[in-house]
């Protein structure tokens, strides 16, 4: 997330970022209607920063050498992006359903109703509590290229689930109504129409309402279920794992996660099992005043595999929430652990109002020597993205690679990357990102490869290409390469390119 501090992790310095030209100020504008889709609040206002904000405004004619490569791009190509960024948003859609939501407000007592519903034993509140005393003792992060106004965490609900909620120790159970939910969503759920060949687990708002396949998985040994029934099912196991990659002082939404999550995925893939079909976990916001906290806990133990999907997608309500995750994956000797995600969080509308805050700490640790993790990321939701999923490369002959891409358009803003942190030796990282700006929107790659100074004979290769439509869009890149030791030749270990590529819908900049 913002700060990232574990394992040795160094912070993004607020000293060095954000670089914007001297007497950078966002323009703000209000909105003096709201979408009646949702009560209209009249001291609402809409935030909205335009792209160009810091940046000189340049005339670029057409026909001189520095002219952008976009003209030469072919029509159909562009009518394709327009399609995509044009699209319509089919997941906006809102059902009543009757709901038993704890009062707005963040405080101890907050903490202590979360925990008393998902009836936790002693430890779990006990790391709850510490969680939120960290976080009243650190300040919110302002250096990302992000701008929003000021999060007012006491004006929001923390914990929603469907009333009447049944045990879900079996699909039989789940209330039928959550299962139509899901099925018009696209994720059955139920015994006759769910998907073959991969698990799901099903969370909406605070809480998970199935898990598919569970008797599958437990007969390889797999254990995949919501983390709620994790802590009290396998509590020696989440004990040992939760928190040891991402503490939770680790940053500031990492310390609220900690103290208010609700529930989110727990998977365990133990020795030499390969699990037998993916697994995937479905997020889905539907109270309009609540905020969500999921936190995932992935187990990779020795010499096991294990591949992950996640979605997710939210109402299109026209004011802004709050999505504050922590995803953790641990990797013992010669495991591995493939983790994807398509982001899909509802945007805003064009002239920016509503949207989710998508603020997201993603780090996993390949603590075993030859183990290895990837992050695969499709971005095209949310009103702001901040986010880097990460590897610590501790373990000698470790990988990790990041492969990503980012669409944003209208207003919507991302700051986004990764880090890689080569620690032990023989590490190898690579790193693969492309940006597409479109609309008054601002994409950002943020990224830092570290090697420490045992980690030797460690590579890196990275890319990122950045692709700006219209005349308004905005992109930034921000490369960190940080060596602790020297190397015998800098070009044979490391290995970066960075492209921009400008096309301008009116075909003339």
């Amino acid at each position: 997330m913002a700060s990232l501090l574990a394992n040795g992790l160094p912070r993004f310095s607020p000293s060095e970022t954000p670089k914007f030209p001297k007497g950078f100020c966002p323009k703000l504008e209000s909105l003096k209607s709201l979408n009646p889709k949702t009560p209209k609040n009249p001291t609402s206002s809409v935030f909205k920063v335009r792209a160009d904000v810091g940046f000189e405004s340049k005339t670029i004619d057409s026909d001189s050498p520095t002219a952008s490569p976009g003209k030469h791009a072919t029509s159909s190509t562009d009518d394709k992006l327009q399609k995509i960024l044009n699209r319509d948003y089919k997941w906006g859609w809102f059902e009543n359903i009757d709901s038993d939501a704890i009062p707005k407000g963040l405080s101890e007592k907050t903490i202590r109703m979360i925990s008393e519903r998902k009836n936790e034993p002693d430890w779990m509140l006990e790391f709850r509590l510490k969680s939120y005393e960290k976080f009243l003792k650190m300040k919110e992060p302002k250096w990302s290229d992000n701008r929003y106004p000021p999060i007012d965490f006491q004006d929001m609900c923390y914990y929603s689930e469907p009333k009447k909620k049944p045990s879900l120790n079996s699909l039989d159970e789940a209330d039928p109504e959550l299962l139509r939910y899901f099925d018009k969503l696209g994720v059955p759920l139920n015994e006759q129409n769910r998907l073959a060949n991969v698990a799901v687990d099903a969370v909406l708002d605070s809480v998970s309402i199935a898990t598919t396949h569970r008797k599958t998985l437990e007969k390889a040994g797999v254990i995949f279920c919501s983390i709620s029934e994790a802590i009290r099912e396998y509590p020696d196991l989440v004990r040992k794992y939760l928190g040891r990659v991402v503490p939770s002082d680790d940053n500031y939404y990492a310390a609220l996660n900690s103290a208010v999550f609700s529930d989110g995925s727990f998977c365990y893939v133990p020795k030499d099992t390969k699990c037998p079909m993916q697994i995937s976990t479905y997020f889905r916001i539907n109270a309009l005043e609540t905020g969500q906290f999921e936190r995932t806990l992935i187990v990779a133990d020795d010499r096991s595999f294990v591949e992950y999907l996640e979605g997710c997608t939210a109402p299109s309500y026209d004011r802004n929430q709050l999505h504050a995750a922590v995803v953790e994956l641990y990797c013992a000797e010669g495991a591995e652990i493939k983790y994807s995600t398509v982001q899909n969080w509802y945007a805003g509308d064009e002239e920016g109002r509503g949207g989710i805050y998508n603020f997201v700490t993603k780090r996993g640790l390949c603590s075993g020597a030859r183990s290895k993790i990837s992050w695969t990321q499709v971005e095209t939701g949310s009103a702001i993205t901040w986010k880097y999923p990460s590897v610590v490369l501790e373990g000698d002959d470790t990988v990790g690679e990041f492969y990503s891409v980012a669409l944003t358009n209208n207003y919507q803003q991302a700051d986004t990357g990764t880090k890689m942190i080569h620690k032990g030796k023989n590490t190898r990282s690579r790193i693969i990102s492309k940006g597409i700006s479109a609309g008054n929107s601002r994409n950002c790659y943020r990224g830092l490869v570290q090697v420490q100074s045992k980690a030797k004979n460690a590579r890196n290769s990275s890319q990122c290409d950045s692709m700006l439509i219209g005349d308004n869009a905005a992109a930034n890149t921000y490369p960190y390469i940080q060596v602790q030791w020297t190397f015998t030749s800098t070009k044979e270990y490391l290995s970066t390119t960075y492209t921009l590529v400008l096309s301008s819908t009116k075909g003339n900049k």
